[in-house]
């Protein structure tokens, strides 16, 4: 798969078939090597003599100044480290300057990431990416593969900046806080071959004398009183014993300090772990940031830091109302107790050994064989009342036995109790991970709720992990609704399981299915993201009832889980217009007014044979290919001219939708040479348009364009005003796809 706005080409990402994205630039020869990860080809370097070897893009990619850039790859060699840079070249293709990362610390035939970032220089036209090694002999290998250039790749929704959340560029985004020193450096990392976050730089913290020792970050960015948010980054302990921290920090608008909630990582060793920590933004909170230590550090030990994000809490599931901090556990058990019973209550240790969601679990521990009752805190449920919420948890019993009944507990604004709704008590299932559910309805007067369990050990000495606990009003598994404005029917999928593959369709009365378009193209065994979907069908028919028939299994073969949803019909309005829409960009989808029916051709190709002494003559036909003709429609305003002049620009196959009872099908079809004209005065905005088309297949490839993930938040992070917002962008749409202007 293709690095996500990568300017360079598949060929050149990849190095393969062939090296021809590269050429040797220095001290060396370049040929195709074996053993990739993105494909097995790689950049194989192969020194000359003694001393630098590089090479670089065959290709210069276009930079607007002002704009920061990341180039990063992946790297091997046994013998040298390695580093890469930013060739920055003027108008005249001649070298400005290179920006350079730091050479890897240490040689490693590990596959590892290198990676740099930087601001073109004043003149830089261009920009060529070259990969370097310093061997001291001839015939040094060192091989390159899955290699990025484009803008800083950073984490969706982050509050933080590019150059906080990664130290690519320099540490300016980070302060040493207290006992110690800060700095840039380059271990050998191996990340997975499509995990883009984490670069090739570290934050390196020093401790300058025995005692606790931290950083932090220096932006600050706007946070909401009421919101909960989560922090969180890559740490690397000194020893798999030395306590190191990340901190959430929510300040005043005067810059006064109002809390700091700090997550301990339990460090199974001394490699990269993300540890997390999630705070509710207390009243008066305008501005958050991050902070990172040790406590109780020796003089010299060096902690290490990657990937800092700021972001508001992750929804485990979509509408859950337990907070994050209470649901997953990543700094401790929240506000869970034991109200009855000798059980305990700790966060699951080391990392990683015991979690569904982030690194940690719930761990309930029970000496006796006895029953114990624990409960979450309260949590808002809003105007419950008559409303059916569905609970679930993870469990994993990890020592001896146990019988568990789970209960939601109601209480009013008063706090309450209102009783509980129960499920019927059963023996914890086992081995691994089990999901376990409730659904039970609101009372009167309902506006809070608690989980609440009761957990009966049935042998001494029984251990219990929980994790990934939600509770959410259970609406609809599926659920649809038209749009007649925009012709667009919206199918929400609820309760999804990620990972889970999925295929949807459109259904008509007559029995015949189409396949729903998604991201990716056709939405057939695609891999499930969210547990909940929401996708737009711009290519819904008019006029005629529909229904959408999904299919949903844990891998290819397996018998699928289905779901049907209700019929809904979108209404053509005024037979007099019909809709010209473009499968892959519908932002651009307009209906325009139809100037005079269309008249239909339908050519064949054909070879005409004349006999000797035979009245009648041979022909040989190809099939007779689909319908051609021109679409002859009215645009009545200059923004309607507009309009379709952007919707025509791409040249893409577009839908062509006309109300029934035209004699027409719904088409895909090639505009050719489109031709507008006047209708009478200049100042007539009027105008006729002659669209010669072709009807062809749907396309099935093209996918729906947009941005994965990408909010508002992230276009006030990466620019200061809106004029470097304009300065970036050509238009709204490249906005939303975060495509920027030399990109």
């Amino acid at each position: 798969m293709a690095i996500p706005g990568n300017m360079l080409s598949q060929v050149t990402e990849t190095v393969d078939p062939n090296t021809s994205g590269w050429l040797a630039k220095l001290n060396c020869t370049i040929s195709k090597g074996t053993g990739g990860r993105s494909g097995d080809g790689t950049l194989r370097l192969s020194s000359t003599a003694a001393g630098e070897m590089q090479a670089r893009t065959a290709t210069s990619y276009p930079v607007v100044g002002g704009q920061e850039y990341q180039a990063f790859a992946d790297a091997s060699g046994a013998t040298v480290p390695e580093r890469i840079g930013l060739r920055w070249m003027n108008v005249f293709n001649a070298e400005i300057s290179i920006t350079w990362s730091l050479s890897t610390a240490t040689a490693s035939a590990t596959w590892h990431r290198i990676s740099v970032s930087g601001t073109p220089p004043l003149g830089t036209a261009d920009v060529q990416v070259v990969v370097s090694a310093t061997p001291a002999a001839g015939s040094v290998v060192n091989h390159f593969e899955n290699v990025y250039l484009g803008v800083p790749m950073r984490t969706p929704g982050n509050l933080l900046s590019a150059d906080a959340e990664n130290i690519e560029h320099a540490t300016l985004k980070w302060v040493a806080e207290t006992n110690c020193s800060i700095a840039r450096q380059a271990p050998m990392v191996s990340w997975p071959v499509d995990y883009y976050l984490a670069g090739g730089h570290v934050l390196a913290l020093t401790v300058t004398a025995n005692g606790n020792a931290s950083a932090k970050i220096t932006e600050k960015p706007a946070a909401t009183a009421g919101t909960e948010y989560v922090g969180r980054c890559y740490l690397s302990p000194p020893t798999s014993g030395s306590t190191t921290w990340v901190e959430l920090r929510f300040y005043t608008a005067a810059d006064v300090l109002l809390t700091a909630t700090r997550s301990n990582l339990a460090a199974p060793g001394t490699g990269y772990y993300e540890q997390r920590v999630s705070a509710v933004a207390p009243a008066t909170t305008a501005y958050a940031t991050l902070a990172v230590g040790i406590t109780s550090g020796t003089a010299a030990q060096v902690m290490r830091i990657d990937t800092a994000v700021i972001a508001t809490a992750p929804v485990i599931r979509e509408g859950s109302i337990i907070p994050y901090a209470d649901a997953s556990f990543e700094k401790d058990v929240a506000g869970w107790t034991v109200t009855s019973g000798v059980a305990t209550l700790a966060r699951s240790t080391p990392w990683g050994a015991y979690a569904v969601d982030g690194a940690y679990a719930l761990t309930v521990s029970s000496a006796t064989a006895t029953a114990s009752t624990i409960r979450s805190a309260r949590f808002p449920a809003g105007a419950a009342a008559g409303k059916s919420f569905r609970l679930q948890l993870y469990t994993n019993v990890t020592a001896g036995s146990w019988t568990i009944q789970r209960h939601i507990r109601w209480y009013d604004a008063a706090n309450n109790s209102l009783g509980l709704t129960s499920s019927t008590s059963g023996a914890a299932p086992t081995p691994d991970w089990w999901v376990l559910t409730h659904n039970g309805t609101a009372p009167a007067l309902a506006t809070q709720a608690a989980v609440e369990l009761t957990l009966t050990a049935t042998a001494v000495s029984s251990a219990l992990r929980i994790d990934a606990v939600q509770v959410w009003e259970a609406l609809p598994l599926i659920e649809v609704a038209g749009d007649d404005a925009t012709a667009v029917v919206t199918l929400t999928l609820r309760e999804l399981t990620v990972g889970y593959l999925m295929t949807v369709w459109r259904a008509t009365s007559d029995g015949s299915r189409t396949l729903v378009r998604g991201p990716s193209g056709l939405i057939q065994s695609e891999a499930i993201a969210a547990d909940q979907v929401v996708i737009e069908d711009a290519e819904a028919p008019l006029g005629v009832p529909v229904t959408y028939y999904v299919e949903i299994a844990a891998s290819v073969g397996v018998t699928p889980e289905t779901r049907t949803s209700d019929s809904v019909t979108l209404d053509p309005g005024d037979t007099q217009y019909a809709w010209l829409k473009d499968p892959g960009r519908p932002d651009r989808n307009m209906r325009v007014m139809m100037a005079e029916a269309p008249s239909w051709s339908r050519p064949v190709t054909q070879a005409e044979f004349r006999v000797r002494r035979r009245r009648n003559t041979v022909i040989l036909s190809d099939v007779r290919s689909g319908l051609e003709g021109n679409l002859v429609v009215f645009t009545q305003t200059d923004e309607e001219r507009a309009a379709l002049h952007r919707l025509l620009d791409s040249g893409s196959v577009l839908l062509w939708q006309a109300a029934p009872g035209h004699g027409v099908d719904d088409m895909y079809v090639a505009v050719g040479a489109a031709s507008e004209g006047r209708q009478g005065l200049a100042t007539d905005t009027w105008r006729t348009w002659q669209l010669p088309v072709k009807q062809v297949d749907m396309p099935v490839t093209v996918g729906v364009a947009s941005s994965a993930g990408r909010t508002w938040q992230d276009v006030l992070t990466e620019n200061a005003t809106w004029a470097e917002v304009l300065s970036k962008y050509a238009t709204w749409e490249d906005v939303f796809l975060d495509r920027k202007i030399g990109a």
